[in-house]
């Protein structure tokens, strides 16, 4: 067993924290609960940001968005900014990312650049030649479509041809695919699917990098259960949509809250005071209180397609056993950010900072490094795991990152690295732009072009229905934690260099 650790990241994409089994006996993770039982539970993880780019590239930055650049959806992690591969590389690290990376906005554009767009998707031959290096990773494999979106191609679509399923675009939208959008129940054999294909192509690095004697910082990147709901036989039909619990929102509860909170509750709403002078769409600004009676059918899907990603999760932990590699990696498991399906009557995600949406699962185990079958509370920040990573690497955080190193804490060294988090959310440049501060008990959020705000006791208040921003007895309150977020919004900038004079 080594001092220097291999570090083995899995995430997936946009789950809700309260869909382990561990914590939730509605939901079947077997292998993610093996894990869990194998090392800690942290039950206080969040995001950077409620949207897929921004907590990318904070990620494999270790820095907030309004920091690497990538601030919203749409935008692009400049390829300058020093990534936590950069770091491990030199320090003679292999380094691999197998599936989504999304750090890159779909559109290409003359002045900024992305190979994550149409249709160079598409363009397998261009994917033949390139892996890599990318931000980092000096092997990727990738790929961008969640269930049937026409975003289909890259390394993925390369794969499936090379097993001879040649007729893959049948069962994707078109012009990617040759198919009609699918509901629930997909087309496509699990032998095709990009769980199968992020599993296969991790084990396939893990061989590598044993055979090779070389430390490694691996991620397996997977793509469910971000919407559209829909997953291949027979996991469509796993769960019985009667037998869910379907979670609901409070008669009432957003008549304190800002205004573009109340609109989704609206039939018909006008969103059109936060729209953009581009035009571009706003995740979530529209009405979302229609179509309730689906959702047992929807939460059914989505509860299979985690159980899908969860089998293959476990060849890839099943792998590493086999390797006798487990004592020297440590593993974090965790997601991008989270989801609505009928909490506070909302779906999917948008300019919202409840626990549905900030708050993350997040497992971590490393056996005799990382205590077995814990659970904590320390205060998990997304923005940390890159810094963390290189603690447990032997090296030093750059001075440029943000995050703290959680190494500590992970080991059960240390009770916390942090007393809060900070989410950033600049859904848009113009209006949607509100930044939010949680502590052990209470949550904040400030919205910079609006008087509006959020604050609530997550403590007497853990389901957020009573916004008290505006009520008279939490004033002392609202300025104390003003007070403090301005604090920890100053704190969290890094010096770049030590003051090595006095002039």
């Amino acid at each position: 067993m080594s001092d220097r650790k291999n570090v083995l990241l899995i995430t997936s994409d946009q789950q809700h924290w309260f869909t382990l089994g561990v914590q939730n006996p509605e939901v079947k993770t077997p292998n993610l609960d093996r894990l869990a039982k194998k090392g800690t539970l942290f039950n206080r993880a969040y995001t950077v940001n409620p949207t897929c780019t921004p907590t990318r590239a904070s990620i494999i930055t270790g820095q907030y968005p309004s920091q690497h650049g990538a601030y919203s959806l749409g935008t692009k992690l400049p390829e300058d900014v020093p990534c936590v591969g950069d770091y491990m590389q030199k320090a003679g690290y292999r380094t691999a990312l197998i599936g989504k990376a999304h750090f890159q906005q779909l559109l290409d554009h003359p002045q900024w650049r992305s190979i994550e767009s149409n249709p160079l998707q598409q363009n397998l031959d261009f994917w033949r030649e390139f892996n890599g290096p990318f931000y980092g990773f000096d092997h990727v494999e990738l790929c961008r479509n969640h269930a049937d979106e026409y975003h289909v191609g890259q390394h993925y679509a390369l794969w499936m041809e090379e097993k001879g399923f040649t007729q893959w675009r049948e069962c994707f939208n078109r012009p990617g695919g040759t198919n009609g959008p699918q509901y629930l129940s997909w087309n496509i054999p699990e032998e095709y699917h990009y769980d199968t294909f992020i599993a296969e192509r991790s084990i396939a690095m893990l061989e590598e990098f044993h055979a090779q004697g070389r430390p490694f910082f691996l991620w397996s990147s997977f793509l469910d259960p971000h919407p559209p709901y829909l997953v291949p036989k027979p996991w469509d039909t796993m769960y019985d949509p009667a037998s869910l619990t379907i979670p609901e929102g409070r008669d009432g509860e957003h008549a304190k809250n800002p205004k573009h909170i109340q609109l989704t509750q609206q039939e018909n709403p006008d969103f059109s005071e936060y729209n953009e002078p581009e035009g571009h769409s706003l995740h979530g600004l529209s009405e979302q209180w229609r179509g309730r009676d689906k959702l047992p059918e929807r939460i059914a899907v989505y509860y299979g397609m985690i159980s899908l990603m969860d089998k293959y999760i476990g060849k890839i932990l099943d792998k590493l056993e086999e390797l006798g590699l487990e004592e020297d990696t440590v593993i974090c498991f965790s997601t991008d950010h989270g989801h609505f399906y009928g909490h506070h009557n909302l779906c999917a995600k948008g300019p919202f900072h409840y626990e549905d949406a900030v708050k993350l699962p997040f497992l971590v185990s490393c056996p005799g490094t990382v205590p077995a079958g814990e659970t904590s509370d320390a205060m998990q920040s997304l923005v940390d795991l890159a810094p963390t990573f290189m603690g447990f690497a032997g090296l030093d955080k750059p001075r440029m990152m943000a995050g703290v190193d959680q190494s500590p804490v992970w080991r059960g060294e240390s009770e916390a690295a942090r007393d809060h988090v900070l989410v950033q959310n600049r859904h848009n440049p113009y209006k949607m732009f509100h930044n939010t501060y949680i502590d052990e008990r209470y949550k904040i959020t400030v919205y910079c072009h609006s008087d509006e705000g959020e604050l609530f006791d997550l403590q007497e208040d853990p389901g957020e229905f009573n916004n008290l921003w505006d009520n008279p007895d939490a004033a002392e309150l609202k300025s104390q934690l003003l007070l403090r977020y301005i604090r920890a919004d100053m704190a969290k900038d890094p010096v770049p260099m030590p003051r090595v004079w006095g002039a």
